[in-house]
Parts: structure tokens; C-alpha cells; sequence
């Protein structure tokens, strides 16, 4: 790959995955569906409005389609083999980085086989970006799993506006500093103009380990040595992600979705009260937390049986790794035992659905739901809780939100709690179910103003405006050594 430019996008993001599924239908067709997840809900109203491109993975092994357009929207599928699949995706994104940024909820893992897979997959990544960009394109990188691209990309193409994002929290000194290949990642990360994190202490966590990898801060701003002995300003902030507020009050508000609302309702026998998670079955939800608190709850008859219901909604994630293997067996024992003892003939105390739904479904949950239960231990942001607010346009409902999710400093009118408190917990749930209407409908109108406000498009208009008003040719001189590590180099230590 040499620098020059020979893309035709003005716009290109980079992510992990396509915004769309690949599925091969009876006839050898191919068709494209919509991606579930966080990621592509934020991203594809921005895609919608821009004449720019996507590059990222379809989603399954084996060779990569031809680039196509759908949706507004080129996409760039990028190839991963086999093997690829388990040790840069399975092994060195989800079982390495992904624990050890949520604050080792799951002891992370270190092999030096993942990490050169790693390399190997962002650099695949940066060369395919690289092709669609035309000179001075702006380049948006998204998470965790391609934080080498920065670097990568700046080396290939110099005259590229880099951002990247960081949708996960960025941990402290104290624990990123296991990470084997630390120096690559900053090495890797600090090749972006612009970094953007969930919560101001995500970016203060990363100014803090570039500190110790000898390299000068001050506010705002990492100070990087180049190549002609002067320093590039390198600038970290937070810029909390969003919702499309509007389109899912918009959906919210069909008749239809309120009819299916009522009708969840029947089908779970008319209860004087629904509680409701919805997460992807991963060990950073809390979901084992929230399920002994209403267990609890029931056993102390706080919350009455037949008359209150549990709705736990766990989409499928990762089914290969094996802690979130351990963590389903974990959840459907525990609602066993507890539909054992406190259900009726008909009437499950929790009602469990480890399957994913289309939005007009959760939409009428979130209706239906009289208590959402967000009791996440650690997330960068947790946009469910945001797309229950923006989806409450009746202003009724109740938020009890883990105050370890990015949202919880943009919601404090929520009921937060910490999730391994299981005495506060149950309280907060109880508040949530008892306090008056008008109390629960001040909260939930405070939240929903500043959902409203700071919506998804608001996110996206925030960050690449703050990427475009930067000068690309900030710099200082002279400059202290060079951080000297390249980014596919030797490890600090070696597993």
C-alpha cells in the first residue's frame, strides 16, 4: 500500500462489523439484514446523511463479498479465515481486551498467538480503508477491536483525518497496566487526531496511561513525538454516545406498538407490575444481580406473586467464549429456581427469552414495562437505558439504572444503585415500583429532555466537528524521544 489516495469517500468509518448481516437464502440468493447491536444503532441514522462509506467484517469466516451499496450507505466487507474468528475476534478482542476494560469482571487472557492476529486483522483493516479514502478524507475508527488502525492508517496515509472511538470504558493505570502489549495499544491509539470516550474519567484513565508510557500531557491533550523531533497534539475527550430519540418515539407512538404493549400484557395474565431487562447475556450486564434481588424481593413478599412479573430479555452473545457459555448455564439455573418456588401453574415468576427482537417488539417492552432494570457492573454508555427514555413518550415508567454505566451521568434522575448491594438494590426496585406517579413522571421528563437534546445525531455533529476544527499541523518542537515501540513490536512481557 503506498500514500497515495484511491478511494472516492470523503467519509469512511471503520468498525469491527458491517452495519448489515449477510444471509444466504433457498435459491443461493443473497440477501442484507440490519445488524442488532448498540454500535450500529448510533452509527447508521449518521451513515444515512453522508455520502460515505463503511468498512468492517459481515460476520462469518471465509472469503469477503464484493463491496455493494444498501441502505445509503457503501460497504466494504473485510475478510476473516477461521482461525482469525477465534484469536483475533473470540480470543484477543473478547476474551483479552473486552474483560480487562470492564474492570476484570472475567480474568482476562494473554496469548501472544491472539495478539499476532490482532496486528495482523488491523492491518488488513487500515490497508482496506486506506483504498477507500480520497485525499484528506476524515476517518472515523470505531472500539476496541481496532485500536492499532490509528497508527496504522497515519503510517500509510498521512493526509487523513483520523477519529477514533472508544465505546467500552477505558480502565485504569492499575489494571490496564496487565496488558502485555500496553505500549502497542497506545502506540496504536494515539496515531488519531481525536479520541473520543463515553465518560470524562475514560479519557483522563487514558491520558493517565500515556503518562506512564513517558509521554507529556496536559489538558485535553497527548503531546506525540513524529518523525521530524516535534510533537503532535493527539486530543482525548468525552463525548457520551446516544439514541435516535426521535425514531424510536416515533415508533413508540404507532398504534400498533401500543396495541402489542397492551396485548404483553395479557399474554403475561394482566400483573399489577412488569419488570423488564434487556441486555445481551454478557457478564457485565448484571444480570445474575438483578435476578437474586427480585428473587429476594418475592421471598420477602416485598413484591407480591401472582401480582408482580419479571421480563428478562438476554439476546445471544458471543456463544463461543467460554465465560459466557458458564454465564447462560449460570442464568437459566437461576430462573428455574426461582419460577420453581415462586411460580404458579401458568404463571412463571420470570419470564426468560434468550433470543433477540426486532425493534417495533422492544419498543412495545418498553411500553409494556412498568420498571426497567439496568444493573450493568461495568458499560462504557448502555443505550438501552436511553432507548427506554426516549421511547416513554406517556412519560410513565421507572429507570433503575447500575451508577457504573456511562448513563448514569447523563440520567440521574434515574434510581441508581450499585448492583453488587443487593440490600439498596432491592430498595431502589421497590421505590421504583411504589413511588407515586407524578414523582416517577418528573424523572422520567428530565431524562427524556436530555435524551432528546443529546441525541445520536448530536454524538456524531459533536465529534467530527471537534475532528474538523482541529489543525492538522498543531504541533510543538523540539520533542522528547519517541515513544519507542512500533506497533506490531515485542511485548512488555510475553505469555
Amino acid at each position: 500500500m503506498t500514500g497515495s489516495a484511491t478511494g472516492g469517500y470523503d467519509l469512511v468509518v471503520v468498525a469491527n462489523r458491517l452495519p448489515v448481516d449477510r444471509k444466504e437464502e433457498p435459491g443461493g440468493t443473497t440477501t442484507w439484514a440490519p445488524s442488532p447491536g448498540g454500535l450500529v444503532a448510533a452509527l447508521e441514522p449518521i451513515m444515512r446523511g453522508h455520502d460515505g462509506a463503511w468498512v468492517g467484517w459481515e460476520g462469518a469466516p471465509g472469503d469477503a463479498s464484493e463491496a455493494f451499496d444498501t441502505q445509503s450507505m457503501h460497504l466494504v466487507p473485510v475478510p476473516l479465515g477461521e482461525e482469525e474468528v477465534e484469536h483475533y475476534y473470540e480470543g484477543m478482542s473478547n476474551a483479552t481486551l473486552w474483560p480487562l476494560y470492564h474492570d476484570v469482571i472475567v480474568q482476562p487472557r494473554f496469548h501472544r498467538h491472539w495478539w499476532d492476529s490482532y496486528v495482523r486483522v488491523n492491518w488488513r483493516f487500515a490497508q482496506a480503508v486506506a483504498r477507500q479514502a480520497i485525499r484528506g478524507a476524515t476517518v472515523w475508527v470505531q472500539d476496541y477491536q481496532l485500536q492499532l488502525v490509528p497508527r496504522m492508517l497515519r503510517d500509510i496515509r498521512p493526509d487523513l483525518r483520523i477519529g477514533f472511538f472508544n465505546h467500552i470504558p477505558f480502565p485504569p493505570y492499575e489494571i490496564y497496566a496487565q496488558l502485555p502489549w500496553r505500549r502497542q495499544v497506545i502506540n496504536g491509539l494515539l496515531g488519531a487526531d481525536l479520541l473520543g470516550f463515553q465518560r470524562p474519567a475514560d479519557a483522563a484513565n487514558f491520558q493517565r496511561a500515556c503518562r506512564r508510557s513517558g509521554l507529556l500531557t496536559r489538558r485535553g491533550e497527548v503531546l506525540v513525538p513524529d518523525d521530524s523531533g516535534r510533537r503532535r497534539s493527539v486530543h482525548a475527550a468525552a463525548f457520551p454516545i446516544s439514541v435516535d430519540a426521535a425514531t424510536l418515539e416515533e415508533a413508540a407512538r404507532r398504534p400498533e406498538v401500543a396495541e402489542r404493549a397492551r396485548a404483553i400484557r395479557r399474554e403475561l395474565g394482566d400483573p399489577d407490575v412488569v419488570l423488564l431487562g434487556v441486555d445481551r447475556l454478557d457478564y457485565t450486564k448484571g444480570i445474575p444481580h438483578r435476578l437474586k434481588a427480585v428473587s429476594e424481593l418475592y421471598d420477602d413478599g416485598r413484591l407480591a406473586r401472582p401480582g408482580t412479573v419479571f421480563v428478562q430479555v438476554a439476546t445471544p452473545s458471543r456463544e463461543r467464549v467460554e465465560s459466557y457459555q458458564a454465564l447462560r448455564d449460570e442464568v437459566e439455573v437461576t430462573v428455574g429456581r426461582i419460577n420453581g418456588v415462586h411460580g404458579l401453574l401458568g404463571k412463571p415468576a420470570v419470564h426468560y427469552l434468550h433470543q433477540s427482537f426486532p425493534r417495533a417488539e422492544l419498543a412495545a417492552l418498553y411500553l409494556a414495562a412498568d420498571v426497567l432494570l439496568v444493573t450493568a457492573l461495568r458499560d462504557g454508555m448502555n443505550l438501552v437505558a436511553k432507548e427506554y427514555v426516549a421511547s416513554r413518550f406517556d412519560e410513565g415508567g421507572a429507570l433503575v439504572l447500575s451508577e457504573f454505566t456511562g448513563a448514569s451521568i447523563e440520567l440521574a434522575q434515574a434510581y441508581l444503585v450499585n448492583p453488587h448491594d443487593i440490600d439498596g438494590l432491592k430498595n431502589q426496585i421497590v421505590n421504583a415500583v411504589r413511588d407515586a406517579p407524578r414523582e416517577k413522571a418528573r424523572r422520567m421528563r428530565a431524562m427524556r429532555r436530555r435524551v432528546r437534546q443529546y441525541d445520536v445525531e448530536r454524538w456524531a455533529e459533536d465529534f467530527l466537528r471537534a475532528l474538523d476544527r482541529l489543525d492538522p499541523d498543531d504541533a510543538e518542537g523540539p520533542a522528547t524521544p519517541r515513544l519507542a515501540v512500533a506497533v506490531g513490536g515485542s511485548a512488555d512481557s510475553d505469555r
